[in-house]
């Protein structure tokens, strides 16, 4: 494209219009954000391992591991709070929220560790739409807040 392009009305229009488009579109795959984070603290992602450094944008599937010393607080999209503590995998398995309607569904899997839990609009909505399995138990959320404890 010339470098004079730009001069022409209609194409400066069309690439604001476009840049203005792409900037409007949320991460569509984000869930939540990384609030706190103390220790050692990792996000497995597709295959990669991240720091787990305070405000990194969850995704689905993303796995939280907290070492001994660890922990980590997550804010997800519907204001749901998730406390993991040390020595803890936490997977985010779904989370779909339309946050019009305050619907979705939301399921996580502590693999091992401790997780204290706030519940956000999607179990307020809807209680049985939220989740937490553990290797010997699924729990499924009846009030606004709760702990729990996977063993090794």
């Amino acid at each position: 494209m010339k470098p004079d392009a730009f001069r022409d009305p209609t194409a400066r229009a069309a690439a604001l219009l476009l840049a203005l488009a792409a900037a409007a579109l949320p991460a569509a795959a984000e869930i939540g954000q990384i609030k706190t984070s103390k220790g050692q603290v990792t996000v497995e992602r597709a295959g990669q391992v991240l720091p787990g450094a305070v405000g990194l944008r969850l995704e689905a599937a993303d796995t939280l591991k907290t070492g001994a010393d660890g922990a980590v607080g997550i804010t997800m999209r519907d204001n749901a709070l998730l406390s993991a503590g040390p020595n803890s995998i936490l997977a985010l398995e779904r989370f779909d929220f339309d946050a019009t309607t305050s619907q979705g569904r939301f399921d996580a899997q502590l693999q091992r560790g401790t997780l204290a839990v706030v519940s956000g609009r999607i179990a307020k909505q809807s209680p049985q739409a939220m989740t937490v399995r553990t290797p010997s138990a699924q729990l499924g959320v009846r009030g606004t807040d709760f702990v729990v404890a996977a063993g090794e």
